[in-house]
């Protein structure tokens, strides 16, 4: 009956009874383990990919949770031999990738293990790029430009945010332009995902709220973009399932675990979404501020994804109709209205900035903004067609 209903609730000519599913090709990345307290299984997980010696990549910042030297005992007690290259900062740039291939390359490792947020699973893949086949960063932009086998490695997220480790992509920033470079290979993909909520426990909350509002954004442009197909879609929406509803909860209450498991999943739910159809210019929108006032990638897309939302609505609305109903959360108005207008609440419920001003950004900037925002790749595959104009109106509606 919800099925029938939805489809009634939807333009006949964008149901799917009356459209052939468009062609695509689906090739699943590797094996995802989740339980609460999986992480001792990452033991077995790289010897189960061949690694013997390994590189532990992570960010300095979670030492005092414990969660790196859990990582690095449970895997030495296995028989491994472990290396912990710990430089990793937000928004990683080529420097930090050099630095780990230089310790890496020292250490003669044969296995990646990355332990952190999208940060440390980005730097551990351009690690893997720079250490297997040479070259710079920026050799590598797009996808499928590495022509050597790289390492087997294994990711351990330890937000639910990114769902980098869900993703054949690393965004490394190139310290030049600032600007983020998607660099994509399925080589690069992580073996094996080790999905614990109880790793997520530990996250402040501020962590919890930017990292949290990204991964909504994910489910939420990658259910919509032009590259979307029936595997994508299926991701893109239970990932909004498993996230609209727990947000809230993982934030009031952060020792709930049953609310973080639902993050954790719908992060990675949302990563395996965008492996397959892509984002949009909500990201492409979010990374030149970020570039040039160094606001936090999350805090960036909860100002930015009311407004996109409602700019594609006349392109993309029956789909976001399909998101509000299966949530419940329909009332009358236009569907991108009401999704909007969740996803402000979201980020008002987590202390989130709700406008750029609001973040100190200068109306003076937004020209420039558009321009960098118009030559990100997310914006090709945006519902409706932008223009750096367009993106400008964008810019000033959340200004």
């Amino acid at each position: 009956m919800k099925a029938t209903s939805l489809h009634t609730s939807t333009n006949s000519a964008h149901s799917s009874t009356h459209a052939s599913p468009p062609p695509f090709d689906f090739e699943p990345l590797g094996r995802v383990i989740f339980a609460p307290g999986a992480l001792a299984q990452l033991g077995a997980a790289v010897q189960s990919v061949g690694g013997t010696r390994v590189l532990l990549v992570t960010d300095p910042g979670l030492e005092h949770v414990g969660h790196p030297q859990r990582a690095l005992k449970i895997m030495r007690e296995a028989g491994l031999e472990v290396f912990l290259f710990d430089g990793v900062k937000e928004n990683p740039t080529e420097r930090e990738v050099d630095a780990g291939v230089v310790f890496a390359r020292a250490h003669k490792v044969d296995c990646i293990v990355a332990v952190g947020g999208g940060s440390s699973m980005d730097c551990a893949k351009g690690i893997n790029f720079i250490l297997t086949n040479g070259g710079r960063m920026i050799d590598y932009k797009g996808h499928g430009k590495a022509t050597k086998p790289m390492l087997p490695s294994v990711g351990v997220p330890t937000t639910a945010g990114t769902g980098s480790e869900a993703q054949s992509y690393a965004l490394i920033t190139d310290e030049r332009s600032h600007l983020k470079m998607a660099c994509g290979d399925k080589k690069a993909a992580f073996r094996v995902s080790i999905l614990d909520p109880e790793l997520t426990l530990s996250q402040p909350r501020s962590v919890t709220a930017v990292t949290g509002i990204d991964a909504v954004a994910h489910a939420i442009e990658s259910y919509v973009c032009t590259k979307r197909n029936p595997v994508s879609a299926m991701c893109a929406r239970a990932a909004f399932n498993h996230l609209e509803p727990n947000f809230e909860t993982a934030l009031r209450s952060p020792q709930d675990l049953a609310a973080r498991s639902a993050m954790q999943i719908g992060s990675h739910l949302a990563g395996m979404a965008i492996e397959n159809a892509m984002l949009g210019v909500c990201h492409s929108c979010a990374n030149p501020l970020t570039a040039h006032y160094g606001i936090t990638h999350g805090v960036a897309i909860g100002v930015m994804l009311p407004h996109v939302i409602r700019f594609n609505a006349p392109a993309a609305g029956h789909l976001y109709a399909e998101l509000v109903a299966e949530r419940g959360l329909t009332n009358g108005q236009p569907a991108a209205e009401v999704l909007a207008a969740r996803v402000s609440q979201l980020t008002a419920a987590a202390g989130l900035p709700q406008s750029l001003k609001e973040c100190g950004v200068s109306d003076t900037i937004l020209q420039l903004l558009a321009e960098e925002a118009n030559q990100q790749w997310t914006a090709r595959f945006n519902p409706r067609p932008v223009t750096e104009a367009d993106i400008l109106r964008v810019y000033q509606a959340a200004w």
